[in-house]
């Protein structure tokens, strides 16, 4: 997968005629709320983890060097009108890095979590895309709205599937970790359970994963920030908070204004990728028209240093387009 190129030409074309037909940018969701008894809703066959071998991004003729970047957002009850939000502003995410040259060439994956205790889509895996195919990933994803209501749903499980089923050229063949962004407001369960593996994905695992060790796999193969949003039920909740510190430390971003994620996660890659320092990706923003420096700024400033920091972001992408197939933030 991951041979095509994003145009936002395309993109705004698609929401224009979503807007025209009265659709939102979440149709599977509309036609599942609508028509399905609830007892019957069910993952997208696209999205589908469900006998998956691998979730690939490999290199092509047109993306010889290819980067992998997976961005899993928990789509529970909790999580409010965020993952809506979130779907205005994740393919703007092509924008920031190409335009500004962070990522030559991503391939970016989307996926949804939910509770596998209890719901009936705990875990929607999409493709690595390098185009407008990503936006028909965010169309299929349900918006369950579930959750078992003990603030913990099932990351650990998207976890597992991330670090056993997926394959990237950029590891296998360039030695580069690929970049998992969770996004989310509550804790992991403390470990991937066998019984759920089998059901949700269909691996026949001997036994039971401790979290630490299904992380600690995870991160063998990719770098993981996990991401608290405002608007969430749990963005100020201590619990959560510390249980990500503890696993993630620095990496672990509380998100003051949804409307930044973009810029946060291209900038922290640029900052990651040593395509930039913390002045320069600052002054990118405020070249592309972003407000969102000054809070991006502060919230950046520990990965100014060594990699891996706390990311504390708000603001708002603005501007308009100038780079051909990009988004200008």
């Amino acid at each position: 997968m991951g041979s095509s190129h994003w145009s936002t030409d395309a993109y705004h074309a698609r929401k224009a005629y979503n807007a025209s037909a009265g659709r939102s940018d979440f149709g599977y969701t509309d036609d599942v709320l609508s028509s399905v008894p609830r007892t019957k809703w069910k993952v997208h066959e696209k999205l589908d983890p469900k006998g998956v071998a691998f979730r690939e991004s490999r290199d092509s003729d047109e993306h010889p060097e290819s980067l992998a970047i997976s961005v899993l957002f928990d789509v529970t009850g909790s999580m409010g009108r965020v993952p809506r939000v979130l779907q205005t502003k994740l393919p703007a995410l092509f924008g920031l890095l190409l335009r500004k040259g962070y990522v030559e060439h991503p391939q970016i994956l989307f996926g949804g979590i939910g509770d596998a205790t209890c719901d009936r889509a705990p875990l929607q895996i999409g493709q690595f895309e390098s185009g407008n195919e990503l936006e028909e990933d965010l169309n299929n994803i349900l918006l369950e709205g579930g959750g078992g209501g003990q603030v913990t749903e099932s990351y650990e499980l998207a976890m597992y599937f991330m670090a056993r089923h997926t394959a990237m050229d950029c590891l296998d063949k360039r030695g580069r970790k690929g970049y998992l962004f969770l996004i989310g407001d509550e804790k992991a369960y403390g470990k991937v359970k066998a019984r759920e593996v089998r059901e949700v994905i269909g691996d026949d695992l001997a036994e039971d994963i401790p979290f630490p060790q299904i992380l600690a796999e995870l991160r063998r193969r990719f770098e993981v920030y996990f991401i608290m949003p405002s608007g969430s039920s749990h963005f100020t909740n201590d619990a959560v908070r510390s249980f990500w510190d503890e696993q993630l430390g620095q990496n672990v971003i509380h998100l003051e204004d949804l409307g930044a994620v973009s810029e946060t996660i291209a900038v922290t890659i640029g900052l990651s990728e040593e395509a930039i320092d913390l002045e320069e990706g600052l002054a990118d923003l405020a070249d592309a028209g972003s407000d969102a420096g000054g809070v991006v700024g502060r919230a950046l400033a520990p990965l100014a240093g060594p990699r891996g920091s706390v990311v504390r972001s708000t603001g708002l992408p603005g501007g308009d387009a100038s780079a051909p197939g990009t988004d200008r933030l």
